[in-house]
């Protein structure tokens, strides 16, 4: 997958480091991800989730049912270690300390081919970096409850998927339900989803985010909230 060569470095014993400029052009450039969490000099600066998901693919290769769990937030710089898939599919990305921040669990046929796994990969983590403010924003107004404008955060969970077959042409996302249960603070999202090869249904999937610190909605802070984040990509994209 010569496309993610640029958003990593992988040394001489296979480990991978992420630097904050690498995460931060893959959030912006691939992703279409402007969450300030994802600027390269923000003090809470994390690696995306989806490029710690992208960077599985392009080891492991596309497998018919994948799941990922995201444990910890990475920090730019850390040396993450893949691990090679036990007998069951079951597979972890830990620190050099042993700290596991990912999980993962491969199961059924695996293709390699790079071109569709760059497919899913540029098709998925475009779909995932509009999850704020287009799919959230709504799901939060219906429920009366919004994110702290001054310390959003809008934390990865999981994500899982099923492919019927893996011999498609190119893999597009399209998002078929959305969810917000609120307890307390606390919100789960869950979005739903589906693979199309051209006009064919070929596979699902789902993802979930956590939302803290939530508190009545009020429409015109989440207004120039969204309209502050927006102007980001306006900027990237003028």
């Amino acid at each position: 997958m010569t496309f993610l060569s640029d958003f990593f470095l992988l040394d001489s014993a296979g480990n991978y480091e992420v630097s904050a400029e690498q995460g931060s052009r893959f959030a912006k450039e691939v992703a279409g991800d402007f969450n300030p969490i994802h600027n390269q000099d923000s003090k809470r600066f994390c690696v995306p989730g989806d490029l710690l998901f992208a960077i599985a693919l392009s080891k492991y290769g596309l497998y018919q049912s994948m799941s990922f769990q995201f444990n910890d937030m990475v920090s730019g710089g850390s040396i993450l270690e893949y691990s090679e898939l036990d007998a069951d599919g079951h597979g972890q990305v830990c620190y050099q300390s042993g700290k596991n921040v990912m999980s993962l669990t491969a199961e059924g046929m695996v293709n390699n081919n790079p071109e569709l796994i760059e497919s899913l990969v540029k098709n998925y983590v475009a779909f995932s970096g509009q999850n704020f403010p287009h799919i959230l924003m709504p799901l939060m107004e219906s429920n009366s409850v919004m994110i702290n404008p001054n310390r959003p955060l809008v934390i990865y969970e999981s994500m899982s998927f099923s492919l019927d077959k893996l011999d498609a042409n190119e893999l597009k996302v399209k998002l078929v339900d959305s969810s917000l249960e609120v307890k307390g603070k606390r919100g789960q999202a869950l979005l739903k989803f589906v693979f199309m090869d051209g006009q064919e249904n070929i596979g699902s999937g789902e993802k979930s985010l956590v939302l803290s610190g939530l508190r009545p909605y009020e429409p015109e802070v989440m207004t120039a909230l969204c309209e502050e984040y927006l102007s980001y990509a306006n900027q990237k994209n003028s």
